[in-house]
């Protein structure tokens, strides 16, 4: 069952988004604010986020900004909600990464038909693209690692090594089947050039390089 968050400071129009889309079988929360939509985003994530644009305390958009810039909500589709129905209201929204966008007033049919179609685009899209692990978040639509929060330059070779790690977590990988993956070679008198790329990979990981453990005689695993 889908999360939906909705920030709203009406709170007229607020009750009638959250009847509405709790009767289409959502679970839904409602905010008023900016302050609170943040506290409760940084304890759980939606699978959607409805943003009015006019808000008290801090503008839509500038929530929206906050969002895409920020890797662990980055990819939380957005749909907005404004009384503005001039062009460059809708353009920047859609600039800053809005997935949908939605004016008042609308009728509540739309908003649920618009959420439904938003939730199966994303929810077709998600695959495995975006890989977490503690502190490390790896995109590999945009071939970037975040670790906390801060970009973490990986050479190409690293970022595979990583990838692939990551993607077989706590499966121990033979050196000879990562050579083979990472450098389609042998493994036999290679072993060098994966242990520097292990040693170089941890530095840059800082303490969460503490994750790729060495199984003696055999390989390396992620936990």
């Amino acid at each position: 069952m889908s999360l939906i968050y909705i920030v709203e400071d009406d709170k007229n129009i607020q009750e009638i988004e959250m009847f509405s889309l709790k009767n289409s079988g959502y679970i839904v929360c409602g905010f008023e604010n900016a302050k609170d939509f943040y506290k409760r985003i940084a304890e759980k994530q939606p699978d959607i986020v409805i943003l009015d644009i006019m808000l008290p305390d801090e503008d839509g958009l500038s929530i929206l900004k906050k969002l895409r810039s920020t890797p662990d909500t980055r990819r939380i589709p957005v749909i907005m909600v404004t009384a503005k129905t001039t062009e460059i209201d809708t353009v920047k929204g859609l600039e800053l990464g809005a997935d949908d966008y939605i004016s008042k007033p609308f009728g509540v049919m739309e908003l649920v038909s618009r959420v439904k179609a938003l939730l199966r685009r994303t929810g077709e899209s998600k695959e495995d693209k975006v890989i977490r692990l503690g502190k490390i978040y790896m995109d590999d639509e945009r071939h970037t690692v975040y670790v906390d929060d801060r970009v973490c330059e990986l050479t190409f070779k690293e970022y595979e090594l990583l990838s692939l790690l990551m993607n077989n977590r706590n499966r121990v990988m033979s050196r000879d089947v990562i050579m083979d993956r990472i450098w389609s070679t042998d493994y036999e008198g290679e072993s060098r050039t994966l242990d520097v790329h292990i040693k170089t990979l941890r530095q840059k990981l800082g303490e969460e390089g503490a994750r790729i453990k060495t199984i003696r005689n055999v390989g390396y695993v992620m936990e």
